[in-house]
């Protein structure tokens, strides 16, 4: 009998040591993964992190956010989060709807102060959805769009990053610095901005075109019937009660000390910049805080969201097009879209972000998070997703 209870003890005594060195196993095994793609790429500093719901299942920061001062990349260190904000006008629009300033099918110029028209289709009526979805027919003129970025150049600014943003024509040198008055001015027929290559020639709905002028206007939206900025609105809906309380969408408000450097490469760094047209990917928040908003992500789409109701959340994240409804310029193959998260056939939702100095992915499904930052551009990181997709399934 005694032989019997030593042995059960040996086995309950050797089974946990074993399942952590499992864990442990794993765990090592993406460092050395993520260390290599680190190197492969020529990354001056990045951080990710996979979660379930509740928890981090693995953190972990790579090189620097300074590589002149040596700062590690840290959990706490501020990045801009570039198109990934736009995930956050989605909740922010689907909070509106609930508080019953529009619905997702209303007109636009229902809500505007100003009247915003297609001057290839003038009687055709944009929706609320059409902007959620890039089917507005908005675009991003590039001959203006870059200039709204505003970014901070003084003397010690390297003039090799300043000849790549001129290149790229972040020349600056637009009067209009509000929200409110850019998009007025890019999109009413009174302003100085306006142009029929503002505009798509297609009607809405039949033409995808990737707009974060469109996006920036569903923001503006939400502005116009809260009589709140729509910082303050996402401050109040969002942020506040996520306790995401190091994240702000102005760079005056983050502690410089602890923001990423942003890098053309490992021996160009970019000026500091923000952004006139700031929802569509003016975020800047750390991966500790951003790891809060995914877990609310997860759980509201398991019904248990703090922020939407769950109907809120499902029509947040349910597929906008269908084989028999897509529209032009876009691949179901590739993805669906929700309003604005991407809705990808693996069956994660989720969203990338990409400025200058600027390389982000946030996505999350039913049971787990992942979050990808860097502080340079990334025109691929299809090896670092598929790499934290395939240990995130692993980890508990």
């Amino acid at each position: 009998m005694k032989k019997i209870y030593c042995v059960i003890f040996l086995i309950g005594f050797t089974a946990l040591p074993i399942s952590n060195l499992v864990a442990q196993n794993y765990s090592d095994s993406l460092d050395a993964d993520l260390a290599h793609l680190s190197e492969q790429y020529n990354i001056p500093g990045m951080y990710v992190v996979i979660t379930d719901k509740n928890k981090i299942l693995y953190q972990k920061g790579f090189g620097y956010s300074n590589l002149e001062t040596h700062r590690p990349f840290t959990a706490e260190t501020i990045v801009n989060i570039g198109s990934v904000s736009k995930t956050f006008i989605a909740v922010a629009l689907m909070k509106a709807v609930e508080l019953n300033y529009f619905t997702l099918e209303t007109g636009i110029n229902d809500i505007l102060p100003f009247k915003v028209i297609n001057p290839f289709f003038p009687e055709e009526i944009i929706k609320v959805k059409d902007l959620a979805t890039h089917t507005s027919g908005i675009i991003d003129n590039e001959s203006i769009y870059p200039r709204s970025y505003k970014f901070i150049k003084t003397d010690s600014t390297d003039k090799r990053a300043i000849t790549i943003l001129d290149e790229l024509g972040y020349t600056g040198g637009l009067q209009y610095s509000t929200l409110s008055a850019f998009l007025q001015s890019y999109l009413s027929k009174e302003g100085f901005l306006y142009n029929n290559h503002n505009f798509s020639e297609s009607k809405p709905e039949e033409q995808y075109h990737y707009s974060n002028i469109g996006s920036a206007l569903a923001a503006y939206l939400i502005e116009i019937k809260s009589g709140l900025s729509f910082s303050d609105f996402t401050q109040q809906h969002i942020l506040k009660p996520l306790e995401m309380d190091h994240s702000s969408w102005f760079l005056e408000e983050i502690p410089m000390d602890n923001h990423a450097i942003p890098y053309l490469n490992k021996d160009v760094a970019f000026p500091f910049y923000s952004l006139t047209t700031y929802p569509d990917g003016g975020l800047r928040t750390s991966a500790s805080d951003l790891s809060k908003y995914v877990f609310e992500m997860i759980r509201g789409f398991n019904g248990q969201s703090s922020l939407l109701s769950q109907a809120s959340f499902e029509k947040m994240l349910s597929p906008a097009f269908s084989d028999e409804n897509v529209p032009d310029n876009f691949n179901l193959a590739d993805r669906n879209k929700g309003v604005f998260w991407n809705l990808y056939p693996n069956g994660y939702m989720g969203h990338d972000g990409d400025d200058p100095g600027v390389s982000t992915n946030l996505l999350f499904n039913q049971t787990r998070g992942i979050i990808f930052m860097a502080n340079i551009y990334l025109d691929d990181r299809s090896k670092f997703l598929e790499t934290l997709e395939k240990y995130a399934t692993k980890l508990n």
